[in-house]
């Protein structure tokens, strides 16, 4: 198969398993197509595919990867490759994009305390690209580890704020995902809140640094729905990747702070360079 003919038979496989949503008409060009097959994925509860569909499944978002553009370490400069003589800056990256393309050990998804991605179809969230272009198996891995939570913890149980979850990257360029639940600000700013966005960046790297992952790529975390200053939550998580890397100096090859909005860019070049 192409991968048009990958994108003509995804549809009719995820419309043909939906009770809900079978009948749906398939718009006649590529990009309702592409669409229709995000939205569908989206709205999908974890459960498996047929080993038939999945491969092929596996094989579209590998070469929309490759469409897209993967890219690796090599492709992002350092901050002091770029003249900033902050400390670590031989490890410390700046980068703007989307985080879908990096082929770096660990993403970091901004989550929701229920661990299983974002149902809204074709949402802009972080939370959703990930979901989506790993493939329906990440949704899948989420719900099986939060089922093993749940036995241990009661049937109400839901991933607290700055505990992440590792699971594997599927069909991204990243081998694996760090899951994080960021704290949620409802009204003002507090110390609590601000130590919680500082524990989601140190418990990422601690994770990492159990599970031998020597690059990671941090999204802004919290600064989307859940209402964090950016320009506070950027000076927050410099400092405590900072202090994390000064207990261990050796600890990680590359820490890359992904961001995807101009104004976003520009709170981490101010704590940067």
């Amino acid at each position: 198969m192409d991968q048009q003919e990958r994108l003509d038979y995804l549809v009719e496989q995820f419309k043909e398993e939906s009770a809900r949503y079978g009948d749906l008409e398939t718009p006649a060009d590529v990009n309702g197509k592409k669409r229709l097959l995000r939205s569908l994925m989206n709205v999908r509860m974890p459960r498996q595919l047929p080993p038939e569909v999945l491969q092929v499944q596996d094989d579209y978002l590998q070469e929309r990867s490759r469409e897209n553009g993967i890219v690796r370490l090599s492709d992002i400069p350092t901050i002091a490759s770029e003249g900033s003589r902050r400390a670590f800056g031989n490890v410390l990256s700046l980068w703007q994009g989307d985080i879908t393309r990096l082929a770096v050990d660990a993403i970091v998804n901004a989550a929701n305390s229920q661990m299983l991605g974002c149902f809204v179809p074709m949402h802009n969230c972080i939370d959703n690209c990930i979901h989506t272009y790993a493939g329906v198996q990440l949704r899948a891995e989420c719900d099986r580890q939060m089922n093993l939570l749940r036995a241990k913890h009661g049937r109400n149980y839901e991933q607290p704020t700055a505990v992440p979850m590792l699971t594997d990257g599927y069909n991204l360029p990243a081998k694996k995902v760090i899951h994080i639940v960021g704290p949620i600000v409802q009204g003002g700013l507090t110390a609590a809140l601000e130590k919680d966005l500082a524990d989601c960046y140190t418990n990422t790297l601690d994770m990492c640094l159990e599970n031998g992952l020597r690059s990671v790529a941090f999204c802004c975390i919290s600064t989307g729905v859940f209402s964090f200053p950016g320009r506070r939550a950027a000076e927050i998580a410099v400092q405590a990747v900072t202090d994390w890397l000064t207990a261990h100096p050796d600890g990680m090859e590359r820490v890359v702070f992904n961001v995807f909005g101009d104004r976003s860019k520009e709170y981490y070049e101010h704590e940067l360079y």
